[in-house]
């Protein structure tokens, strides 16, 4: 087993100029400076079909379900960023969790989702940053067997809150953004001991 802690890190989102990819790779720098080893994926180079049951059913879980499933069994916990979409979950994050939550052959139920630690987060132009949406994906994921970190950072008004070059604006919220990560790290290998 390696001595670092292996996290994948993803925002529930699919648009180019998302405010929640800018804000997960922030918290990716602060895993590596602890030392943990991140896979940073889109999920966008991830598409599934909305699931159906009929459909898995008729084909099985999509290719791409099942290759997201692998990148989930290879790593201890993920970082997740959550954008907001009507106060919850954004539709492209569900179906995912949708999709990779069904059983493979082989597998136990939930199998790629249980025992994984995970630490959210949120950017949104509204003025809470998405707490509300954080809410439902901690409720989720928990449901499923995820030990989800009860620190959380929403960062509200993000049209306003990142500088061109992809950081925060606020050094005091993007320490915090960095703090997530590297307390994942930290629970991880606490938890693997």
């Amino acid at each position: 087993m390696s001595e670092k802690a292996s996290i994948l890190a993803f925002a529930g989102s699919t648009r180019r100029e998302s405010w929640n990819k800018k804000l997960i790779r922030l918290a990716v720098k602060g895993a590596e400076a602890a030392g943990a080893e991140v896979t940073l994926i889109d999920l966008a180079d991830y598409p599934m079909p909305l699931y159906d049951g009929d459909l898995e059913n008729e084909k099985g879980i999509p290719e791409n379900g099942l290759k997201f499933k692998r990148l989930m069994h290879a790593h201890d916990g993920f970082l997740i960023s959550c954008p907001e979409y009507n106060s919850s979950i954004s539709g492209v994050l569900k179906n995912t969790i949708d999709w990779t939550s069904r059983q493979a052959e082989g597998e136990k139920p939930l199998q790629c989702f249980k025992g994984k630690v995970v630490s959210l987060m949120s950017a949104s132009p509204g003025g809470l940053g998405g707490l509300r949406g954080l809410v439902h994906v901690r409720a989720i994921l928990g449901n499923i067997g995820c030990i989800v970190l009860p620190e959380q950072v929403a960062v509200p008004s993000a049209s306003e809150a990142f500088a061109d070059d992809g950081d925060l604006k606020d050094d005091s919220r993007s320490k915090q953004i960095a703090d997530l990560g590297a307390r994942l790290n930290t629970m991880i290998l606490k938890i693997r001991r």
